[in-house]
């Protein structure tokens, strides 16, 4: 440091000579004034070198204390490090210690466990000798014994909850149908509907059989351009004063007899014509489909609905199952589904929309998708609609898949109450005797059945079985899995009960 004050000093004395000598210079001064001025120039080097002389000293005072301090500061460092040896000494000692101890609790454990083997093995020999006494003397082996245990164990587990499962699920019926009637007869009491079956209508009347002429027209034309025209077959034949339309699809033959009635009440009949008139039914078809989704859609009290999927549900119009129209039981469900949702305190617009659009899969044509009606029509609301509870509840209204929420099962009862009305639907005979003899036939594959029957039109399988086959347990059990049996394998409306008959009789003669 003083080294560095000294060389700045110096430097700074020199320059200042060296800029004194060049003044001199150039302004011309003389001799004496050069002398006083060199004597100026040795004066100040002079207190330049007594300066130097007191930073020197000045810096090795500095530097005394400073050694001072690192000796100081060593000596410090010195104590601390001794004391830190002087711990780990101790912390060695410590750990010596421990490990002492835990040797001896070793070898205390090792004793012990030595001692607890010699006392496991006397026990296994002494129960060895207690199992082989009791065998002697019960003239049983030890299987046998545990064989008769369980078994009696388990008949009194089986009984025990033979009673308790009886008990449990007479409670959980007698609550469940007391709060069902409650909410069917509700619903029922607040929707009345009368059946009236819809004949489609195929004979078109004629004011008289000269018009037959006209609509086969020259060389069957006419006829033949109708047909084209409408995709209907058009049976002339000698019923007075009418013709009948024969088609598959009821839309069709529904444009066909609109069509028809036009030209018969025209009295023209050519082909371009009954082009003109069937395309003119085919728009008014359209527009009545439409206003028909829309009109159930307001009586129902459910908004939002897609425009094409009023168009689909307009479809129901023209579709019977049993001879029930399906837009007017696509309707009564929605009704029953709103009324059992608010009473339960469901989502009532969810079940009401659900089941107005829970059939509309059955107007969707089956040649672009293939599957039950209830999924293609849940997979055509999803493209129109976001609600997933909706599309959840029609796809599930017959068990395609499970279901996993309260609306779910309202659209089901509503659907199945819809339906199973009395008069609600009609079914021919042949149907009928089927499914009564089917119902027999799979209760008779069932072991340990006596007898069946089918009573009550098919509402109800009743079934005599073996007592000395099926017990009480086993008798519960077959009810279950013959009711699952009938859900897989038969079609039918509503439900059907299933009733298990278990006689069991005691004789004995007094001699």
């Amino acid at each position: 440091m003083w080294e560095t004050l000294l060389t700045i000093l110096f430097g700074t004395l020199a320059g200042l000579a060296c800029g004194l000598g060049f003044v001199f210079y150039k302004q011309g001064k003389t001799n004496i004034q050069l002398a006083l001025e060199k004597e100026n120039i040795n004066r100040l080097i002079e207190e330049a070198k007594s300066k130097q002389r007191e930073i020197v000293i000045q810096a090795k005072d500095e530097a005394l204390g400073f050694k001072q301090e690192a000796e100081n500061e060593l000596k410090e460092r010195r104590v601390e490090l001794q004391q830190r040896e002087s711990r780990l000494q101790q912390k060695e000692e410590n750990l010596e210690h421990k490990l002492e101890n835990q040797e001896r609790r070793e070898r205390n454990l090792n004793d012990r466990e030595r001692d607890i083997e010699k006392v496991r093995l006397q026990a296994n020999e002494l129960k060895q000798r207690q199992a082989y006494e009791l065998e002697r003397v019960a003239g049983l082996t030890t299987e046998q014994a545990k064989e008769l245990v369980i078994a009696k164990i388990e008949d009194d587990a089986r009984q025990y909850a033979s009673v308790r499962v009886r008990k449990i699920e007479e409670e959980a019926r007698e609550r469940a149908e007391e709060k069902a009637r409650k909410v069917l007869s509700v619903a029922v009491s607040r929707i009345a509907s009368d059946y009236i079956s819809d004949a489609v209508v195929t004979t078109v009347p004629l004011p008289s059989d000269e018009m037959k002429g006209r609509i086969i027209g020259r060389e069957g034309r006419n006829i033949r351009a109708f047909e084209q025209a409408t995709g209907v077959d058009l049976i002339v034949d000698d019923t007075p004063e009418a013709v009948t339309l024969s088609c598959f699809d009821p839309i069709r033959r529904e444009v066909a007899r609109r069509a028809l009635t036009k030209l018969v009440t025209d009295g023209r009949i050519h082909q371009a014509r009954i082009e003109e008139a069937v395309n003119k039914s085919k728009q008014e078809v359209e527009q009545q489909l439409r206003e028909d989704g829309e009109k159930a859609a307001y009586e129902v009290g459910v908004q939002g609905i897609h425009p094409e999927l009023l168009h689909l549900l307009g479809k129901l119009r023209y579709r019977t199952s049993y001879g029930q129209n399906q837009l007017e039981h696509v309707i009564e469900a929605s009704k029953l589904a709103g009324v059992i949702a608010s009473e339960l305190g469901a989502k009532v617009q969810v079940a009401k929309t659900a089941a107005l659009l829970h059939d509309i899969g059955k107007v969707i044509d089956q040649d672009s998708m293939e599957g039950p009606h209830a999924l293609i029509g849940a997979d055509r609301i999803k493209r129109f609609m976001n609600a997933p509870e909706v599309i959840h509840a029609v796809a599930a209204h017959h068990s395609e898949e499970d279901p996993q929420s309260v609306e779910a099962w309202i659209v089901m009862a509503a659907d199945a109450l819809s339906g199973g009305r009395p008069g609600a639907r009609r079914e021919q005979v042949e149907t009928y005797v089927k499914r009564l003899t089917a119902l027999e036939e799979l209760a008779h594959s069932i072991e340990g059945v006596e007898r069946c029957f089918a009573i009550q039109a098919g509402r109800e399988l009743r079934i005599l079985v073996r007592p000395e086959i099926i017990d009480d347990v086993a008798a519960m059990r077959m009810a279950h899995e013959l009711s699952r049996r009938i859900e897989e394998t038969i079609q039918y409306p509503g439900q059907i009960k299933v009733t298990i008959i278990r006689e069991t009789r005691a004789v004995d003669y007094a001699k």
